[in-house]
Formats: C-alpha cells, structure tokens, sequence
C-alpha cells in the first residue's frame, strides 16, 4: 500500500484557488444533460466521482465534450428523460454517490432496462429509502442481491408521479436525488419527510441549482415538498461551479492551528453550499475569520474546544474533529449519526485513528467527543479508502510529528491535488 510521510509543519501561510464542488459538479452534469439545448459548465471538479457521472451520461447517449484542462465542459442537453436503448444498459458507478443517487431516480423515467451498481463500498451504503420512495411513485425497481443496497434493476418508463414519504435521518442525497427527477413527472408529486431531515443546506443547494435551470419545486421548512409535473428544465447557457466549500475546510482549520493567514478563492458570503458555515465553527473555537464574495480568509486563534450540532455540515464536521487535537479542553460534535453510513462507517473510524494520534475519545449513536492529548503522537493513519479521512488528517502533522497517511490517493475522489496543494502553504 502505497504511504505518504507528512513531515512536522512549522507554519501554515498562502492562497489556494479551490476546485468545483462535487456536489454542484454532479448536480449541474445531470440537469444540464436533462435541459433543453446546450450547456457550457465552468470550473467542473476533474475527479472520479465526476469521471462517474460523465461517464453514464455519455452511455446514456449523452454528447459531452470536456476540457479537463480547462475545467469546462459543454453538455448537449436532450430536454426530456433520458432515451434508452433496446439492449440491457449497465452502469458502474464506483463509489460516486453523487451520482448513483440522482441516476437512479432518472433512470426510472427512462426508456429502457438498467442495472446500476458500483464498487464494493458502494454495495454496503444504503438506498433502500430511496428505492422505497421511488416505488410508491410508480417505479418498477428491484435489489439484485441485498434489499435496500446496490446492485439495482430499473425497468424505465414506470415513474409516473403522486405522493410518497421517506425518512429523513440518513441522507439528503435521496431527497435531492428526487427533487431533481420529480418535475420530469407526467404527475404532480408530494414529498413528506419523516422525522428530521439531516443536511438540510444540500437540499437547499439542489432547489437552488434547478431553479438556476428553469426549473421549480415548493417546500415548508424542507419536511413537505410540493413538484409540479411535466416541466422542462431549460440551460442557463452557462453554469458555474462555486469551488468546494467541504475541500476549503482543511486549508482554513490549517490557519487556525498554525497560521499565519490562509486565503481560499472560490467561496464566499453568498456561496449555496451550507459548508461554508464550516467558518463560524473556527471562528466559535477563536480563529480570526473573513469574507468577501468570492473568498474566505482565516488566521490563527487560540483555540477552544465547542459542544456543538453539526448535522448541516456533517462533511466539514470530520476537520473540526482533527481541528480538536489543537483545542484547548473537550470538543463535543452532535447529530452526526449519518457519519455511520457514509464511504465508510466514519464515526469508528475517526474514534480509531484520534486514539493513535493520542486523544481520548468518546463516541455514542450520534456523537462524538475528543479530548486533546498534550503532545501528538507520531502514527500511521489508515484512510479507510475514504477520502476524507486522509484530507482532515493531513492536519495532525501540524502537531510537530511525522505523520503517515496510508493509501493517499484515495483523494482522487474529489480532490486528486489536494496533498500538493497542502504542501504549497506549509512551511
């Protein structure tokens, strides 16, 4: 297994320009592909969850033309539900669930037979309210091998439209996954969620992203939903892709532990990415942070450790878990129970590798605290093939100690650059 030795930082100083948003990225592929004629999408993220999307869209018979070096690409919109072919069409989408989520549901308005799998940790997270969701819609969709997971057989043409519920405690990815199908309906289409909706900024992000392409849904508080059918989605012309706000978070609680200042471009005060409030969680532990429109700047602060909800950034919440190590007395991270079914069970994994590094955590359903050790202690992170981990734990090597980071380029994920970019505003 390949290793990455991080050797002791000393100070942390500089601008990063930041990457798309995986979740835009994916969000913008598929209505741009759904929208009637074509589509120019600027600063697109060049990572495998996007080569995912890209890829099943063109099997789809989707014409994409991507500039990876430019970061751009232009999608030639077909401006209904996708056409399938007379041929069984299986699509692999590895662990991509910014796309296996939103395909599952298009693939049901589709003409055409389908299966969608993806990679082994693909097969063990969860779809079964969303299978659920779609067949009380109409959907003929079944479970190949184990119900309420991947692999998945779709007989297109079947989602019609009415009113369903799901739960709302594991994934806004399902709601989203919905939302953005749902309007392409021959039917009007109610939505009720059960019990609290988690991440409720991602769903805000995809109503935002539809209406940006012409298209609308009703909402109170994000439990009820209210789509209105046989709409069309219409490209904007062009779309850009504010740059990855959860990707920002590691380079910002950089600053905060060892700064010196850092600037990210690409966010700003007026981002849709409900990560961006990663900031006020730095500033409530004493970092020094602002904003203009189209950047964010923190600089170190002496450090406090927070009790806190972070169930609306539960991605940017595993860097305030690393951010921890460096504060003063316990930091608390509430309603996060989605950690448990995320590319990998998070909430052990993280408890794991802050034990090795020396701190003493506690861990329940939905929570997890972390007390600092006094010094860090040298150790080898296992990643879990989750890129996350590897990212939020890039930060334990400002703790004076090498730290190694097993299997590194699990970041090609989302941010196949990130560990250069990490080393540019290291000293």
């Amino acid at each position: 297994m390949k290793k990455l030795s991080l050797k002791p930082v000393k100070y942390v100083s500089g601008e990063v320009q930041l990457p798309g948003s995986k979740s835009l990225s994916n969000r913008a592929l598929l209505l741009a592909a759904l929208s009637r004629d074509t589509t120019r999408i600027r600063n697109l993220l060049n990572a495998d969850d996007v080569q995912h999307m890209v890829y099943a869209l063109s099997t789809l018979g989707i014409d994409i033309q991507w500039d990876r070096e430019a970061r751009e690409c232009v999608v030639s919109g077909v401006g209904k539900a996708f056409q399938g072919t007379n041929q069984l069409l299986r699509l692999n989408l590895g662990n991509a669930g910014t796309a296996i989520r939103p395909l599952t549901a298009a693939l049901c308005l589709a003409k055409g037979d389908f299966i969608v799998d993806g990679d082994a940790q693909m097969r063990e997270r969860p779809i079964g309210h969303l299978v659920d969701a779609l067949r009380h819609l109409g959907a003929d969709i079944k479970c190949m091998e184990n119900e309420g997971y991947p692999p998945l057989y779709i007989k297109g043409g079947s989602l019609k439209g009415g009113r369903t519920s799901l739960p709302g405690n594991i994934s806004s990815q399902y709601l989203t996954a919905l939302l953005l199908s749902l309007p392409l309906c021959e039917n009007d289409c109610e939505l009720t969620v059960i019990g609290d909706q988690v991440s409720k900024p991602y769903l805000a992000m995809t109503l935002d992203i539809m209406a940006r392409f012409g298209v609308s849904a009703e909402h109170q508080d994000f439990q009820h939903f209210s789509i209105s059918g046989n709409q069309q989605y219409q490209s904007p012309g062009e779309y850009w892709v504010e740059g990855d706000a959860s990707s920002a978070s590691y380079f910002l609680a950089a600053a905060a532990i060892k700064g010196g200042t850092v600037r990210v471009h690409g966010i700003g005060k007026d981002s849709v990415q409900g990560d961006v409030d990663f900031t006020n969680v730095l500033s409530a532990m004493g970092a020094q942070v602002k904003m203009s429109d189209n950047w964010v700047e923190v600089t170190r602060g002496s450090l406090k450790g927070v009790d806190m909800d972070l169930n609306a950034i539960p991605d940017a919440a595993m860097t305030i878990a690393t951010t921890a190590l460096f504060a003063e007395g316990k930091t608390t991270i509430r309603n996060i129970y989605n950690w448990r079914v995320k590319e990998t069970d998070r909430m052990t994994a993280m408890a794991n590798e802050l034990r090795k590094l020396g701190a003493s955590v506690e861990t329940g359903e939905d929570f997890i605290s972390i007390v600092p050790p006094e010094y860090i202690q040298p150790a080898e992170i296992s990643t879990y093939n989750d890129h996350r981990i590897a990212m939020a734990f890039s930060l334990a090597a400002l703790g004076n100690t090498e730290i190694v980071i097993l299997d590194p380029d699990c970041t090609s994920k989302t941010f196949p650059e990130y560990f250069d970019l990490f080393h540019q505003i290291c000293q």
